[in-house]
Parts: C-alpha cells; sequence; structure tokens
C-alpha cells in the first residue's frame, strides 16, 4: 500500500465523534466528499457532514482491507463500514462494503465513496424492507 493511502486508511479508521479534529490533518481545505447520498465541498463542510454522521448512530466503523494505488497521489481503498443505528434493523449492527477513490497532495481534495445505498439504509427500514426484497426477487 502507498504510504499515504497507508496513513490515511490507518487515521480515518480512528475517527469518532470525539476526535473530529482528525479531518483536519486528511482533507485539504478545498476538498470535495461524495458518496450515493451527499456531495460537500470545503472542509469546514466535510467536518459538519461528519459531525452529523457520529451524531446519528450509535457505533460506527471502518475496516480496510485492500488498496489499489492509481498513480502519483490517486488510488483506492477497499472497506467494510459498520455501524448501528437505533431505529434501523432493531439497533443490530450493519455491515456495509464500499471502497473509496482519493485523489491527494499533501491531504486529500477529492474523496468519492461507492457503497450500495440500500444495504447501508433502505433495506433496514421496516416500511421499505419488504418492497425491496420483493423488487429484488423479481429482477433476480
Amino acid at each position: 500500500m502507498s504510504a499515504f493511502l497507508h496513513r490515511f486508511a490507518e487515521d480515518f479508521a480512528r475517527l469518532d465523534r470525539d476526535n473530529l479534529a482528525l479531518l483536519d490533518t486528511l482533507y485539504s481545505e478545498d476538498a470535495q466528499f461524495t458518496d450515493p447520498l451527499h456531495h460537500v465541498e470545503g472542509l469546514p463542510a466535510i467536518r459538519q457532514y461528519f459531525a452529523g454522521l457520529y451524531e446519528n448512530v450509535s457505533d460506527l466503523s471502518f475496516r480496510f482491507h485492500g488498496h489499489d494505488p492509481v498513480g502519483e497521489g490517486e488510488g483506492y481503498l477497499r472497506w467494510t463500514m459498520t455501524y448501528r443505528h437505533p431505529r434501523l434493523d432493531g439497533g443490530r449492527p450493519i455491515a456495509v462494503e464500499g471502497c473509496s477513490h482519493l485523489r491527494w497532495g499533501e491531504r486529500v481534495h477529492y474523496h468519492r465513496d461507492y457503497f450500495d445505498a440500500g444495504a447501508l439504509l433502505y433495506e433496514h427500514v421496516p416500511l421499505l424492507r419488504g418492497a425491496i426484497a420483493l423488487l429484488k426477487r423479481r429482477l433476480g
């Protein structure tokens, strides 16, 4: 793993609601962060996004298990995110696999996450669970 990807993965995995100042060492002031549900621009907006994320879950952790450097200052990290939300799936842990595409200079200025939003959220909402299961059966 490139030294940068290794350090980023280690530091990102340490993030929690009590050490969000660590984001300042990971992202540049003009960084963009995108996932299937959000797009934010600038370090202040990224801080706000993560503060809200940690405020709404009881547990949240990332386990990084792969990397793919693309070239100088660009690469991918593969991960599993596990979280608990009191109103989703009875508060049981939910695990979602995904990957992050990163571009960086000294710090990350582009971060795009790829994951199944249904596996993250929709499949765990009681009113949607049955409809999604039906759609999957019909499409499968």
